[in-house]
């Protein structure tokens, strides 16, 4: 682990749902709500698995049959609105506030890739005061969705940082071949047996193995 960040790390890129965010729950009573609606099952946990790498409407498409593709989004803008019905139930990750106080501390740049769309997770950063941690935000209708590296090595281009000093925080497949493809460090956050450069559980262990890496002489941002 010590030969990470061998130059110092010039910045950290979160992933939103289930790294900044607990909304594994809250995205399946989304999803599930939907699928009411049209009178079909609870997904299976396959489909939970896949809606929560997924956008949304990939999700939804994945989750809804063929045949009612057509009423998706009417039943998302007027029945189950996410931001009326689903915002409210977000929270942020235990000890995300303190990790990302610390990182700011040290003058380490953060910024979000995620598979939420730009107006979503702009919400989500206003809900929790959060706008000012983090730039750039790329979204999933600002550059190729994941597992694509795209909007990873935007962000890398944006910095002007070489990818091997940057560090791309996930919890999914779809985090780790982005950051596998833009060449980041990978680490596993809360993943079960997702494993990555770094593996950790929560955000005091992630803080603790960051420190382990980084160079003795600290971080450079």
């Amino acid at each position: 682990m010590s030969r990470l960040f061998a130059q110092g790390l010039a910045g950290v890129i979160f992933d939103c749902d289930g790294v900044m965010i607990d909304s594994r729950e809250s995205n399946n009573i989304f999803y599930n709500r939907v699928l009411e609606y049209f009178k079909l099952p609870p997904m299976t946990p396959e489909q939970e698995k896949f809606s929560f790498m997924a956008t949304a409407m990939q999700a939804l498409l994945h989750i809804v049959p063929p045949h009612l593709h057509s009423q998706i989004s009417y039943v998302t803008r007027d029945v189950v609105n996410y931001q009326r019905d689903i915002m409210p139930l977000l929270q942020l990750q235990p000890g995300f506030l303190d990790f990302i106080e610390y990182l700011r501390a040290k003058q380490v740049r953060m910024a979000v890739h995620t598979n939420r769309r730009l107006e979503g997770i702009q919400t989500v950063l206003d809900i929790f005061g959060l706008p000012s941690y983090f730039n750039p935000v790329v979204a999933a209708d600002t550059a190729a969705p994941k597992p694509s590296p795209e909007g990873t090595l935007r962000i890398c281009a944006a910095w002007q940082a070489q990818p091997a000093n940057v560090l791309f925080v996930g919890d999914s497949e779809h985090d780790k071949e982005a950051a596998q493809g833009a060449g980041v460090v990978f680490a596993a956050f809360n993943g079960g047996t997702l494993r990555g450069q770094i593996t950790a559980q929560d955000y005091a262990n992630l803080r603790v193995a960051l420190d382990q890496a980084l160079p003795q002489a600290g971080t450079q941002a």
